[in-house]
């Protein structure tokens, strides 16, 4: 995976280019650009895919086309496959190359083709036209400013705030062609809101729990199809660990990593995980008092994000992909989407089915610039790329057809998936109930205390020219009974907390802070290498 960056028209500038490109430099290992009239290209290349070869901007044998590409397609060697067979010839193993060749020889309708996590901008060098796609999820980002004269591309917002213009997004699962001197037109060629629709619903528990199986493991298989180091990000929650139960048996050299602090029962279960499988496992301790403002600033700096939580849970991810970069890890495997597509939260059970799936595909189209942007931005910020396999298109797609009472029963949630791979787990992973990932470890009230200061530091880095900060939608949803209109329209009328509102859970959280230093203060002290007790 990559950072990109394009500059397209006649007052593309290679001062400026080469500094926004600069911000990108942590997305990966080498720079590569290519300098055109009106045409600046340039690639900040993570060495995944035929790490020598694949060399970006790559262009067309006939040179027509040049693509700057972000991402993974994990069918490129079927791809491949058909291609040769229909004449094409190839220069490198990459799957940078399969996407261009597959442009060449299907046009538009590549997209219908491709599975994988990815963004990408083709060029028509004679013409400076571009053509513009982003993966049916929103894995990976694409964002896109105008100035006079010029259209700029680029992987992430901060490359492109220093250019003062509004910033713009495009859309999951949207293609389409920009010219120089005008706005994309962009158009879905995946609409999230029929996948599934028109097919039969999946109601019978046995037939339900084999086809989860089946797609769930076909989407770690092919996520696993890499020569280097696999991490997982370990929770010892029942997500990542079907992630390392199929990265301990798939792949020959894997890691797990936890964070949490020391008496984290998220530890305690991962680390069992770990020694069970005989994985190597790394773990990142961390205290609530090490989490300082710095910390703060520096995880909105590298995400971008928008929502309250998001940036919390950022806070909580950046110290993770740190160590994978310093242990040299450049793959790694996350549980991220499992709960939106399977966690049977209550409140869809408080609501009728229609206003069930509505809530359901607003999670869903909403995961681009929550989970997914927090997962790219702290991941890449270190040059490593994190795939989520429980986002494989064809499994969201057989998730949409599951019915709510095999998503939430018994008051156990993703019911399905424990069903599915009952043989695969450990009891006491099985059983375990979910701890959101800094609640559990105690790190969110921790970084409450600094919530009234992100909007202000969100600003200061120019993120406001794509949108704001503002409330956590699900509190919102919440206030509003699970009303998703009347939330709509709640967030729009009032979109961030008043003074009053942040006081108040400043209070709260500075609360929570002081309960454990008076706690210190009246009770034993407790060994460092002590840990919590795993259930029965």
């Amino acid at each position: 995976m990559c950072g990109i960056m394009l500059s397209i028209g006649p007052e593309a500038d290679p001062a400026i280019f080469r500094r926004m490109l600069g911000t990108l430099a942590p997305r990966g290992e080498v720079t590569e650009t290519r300098h055109e009239s009106g045409l600046l290209a340039g690639t900040r290349r993570l060495r995944v895919v035929d790490r020598e070869r694949a060399v970006q901007p790559w262009v067309s044998a006939d040179e027509r086309w040049l693509l700057c590409y972000n991402g993974e397609v994990f069918n490129h060697h079927e791809l491949r496959a058909e291609l040769t067979a229909l004449g094409h010839r190839f220069r490198s193993a990459s799957d940078t190359e399969v996407v261009l060749a597959a442009f060449e020889r299907w046009g538009e309708q590549v997209v219908t083709r491709l599975r994988g996590e990815y963004a990408f901008a083709v060029v028509e060098r004679a013409t400076g036209r571009v053509y513009l796609v982003r993966d049916p999820l929103g894995v990976k980002p694409l964002y896109w400013a105008r100035t006079p004269g010029c259209l700029h591309l680029a992987s992430e917002v901060k490359a492109l705030v220093r250019l003062g213009a509004p910033v713009a997004e495009v859309p999951p699962g949207h293609h389409g062609w920009a010219d120089a001197d005008g706005h994309p037109q962009l158009r879905p060629y995946v609409d999230l809101l029929a996948l599934g629709a028109g097919r039969p619903v999946v109601a019978d528990p046995d037939e339900a729990a084999l086809l989860v199986r089946a797609a769930l493991t076909d989407s770690l298989r092919v996520r696993l199809d890499t020569d280097l180091t696999v991490g997982v990000v370990l929770s010892g929650g029942l997500d990542s660990s079907l992630a390392l139960l199929h990265a301990a048996q798939l792949h020959p050299d894997c890691v797990a990593i936890t964070v949490g602090v020391p008496e984290s029962p998220d530890l305690a279960y991962a680390r069992r995980l770990a020694k069970d499988l005989g994985v190597a496992h790394e773990v990142v301790e961390l205290r609530p008092r090490d989490i300082r403002l710095a910390d703060v600033r520096e995880a909105i700096r590298i995400s971008e994000l928008t929502e309250y939580g998001d940036i919390i849970n950022a806070i909580v991810s950046v110290p993770i992909f740190r160590r994978l970069r310093e242990l040299g890890v450049k793959v790694v495997l996350t549980g991220d989407g499992s709960d939106e597509l399977f966690g049977g939260y209550p409140m869809y059970h408080e609501v009728g089915p229609e206003a069930s799936r509505r809530l359901f595909l607003h999670k869903i189209r909403n995961l681009c610039r929550t989970e997914l942007q927090r997962v790219d931005r702290t991941s890449m910020a270190f040059g490593v790329e994190a795939r989520v396999p429980f986002l494989d298109l064809a499994l969201v797609e057989l998730a949409m057809r599951l019915p709510i009472e095999l998503k939430l029963r018994d008051g156990q949630e993703k019911w399905i998936v424990r069903r599915a791979f009952a043989d695969m787990l450990p009891d006491y992973i099985r059983r375990r109930p979910k701890n959101p990932m800094s609640y559990s470890s105690g790190l969110h009230e921790r970084a409450r205390l600094y919530k009234p200061l992100f909007a202000r530091v969100h600003r200061s880095f120019g993120y406001h020219l794509l949108e704001p900060v503002r409330r956590d939608f699900d509190s919102v949803l919440t206030r509003c009974g699970n009303d998703l209109d009347a939330a709509l329209a709640a967030g729009r009328a009032r979109p961030d907390y008043t003074v009053l509102e942040h006081a108040l859970d400043l209070v709260g959280a500075a609360k929570w802070n002081a309960t454990p230093i008076v706690r210190r203060l009246v009770s034993p002290r407790r060994n460092r290498g002590d840990e919590a007790p795993l259930p029965n």
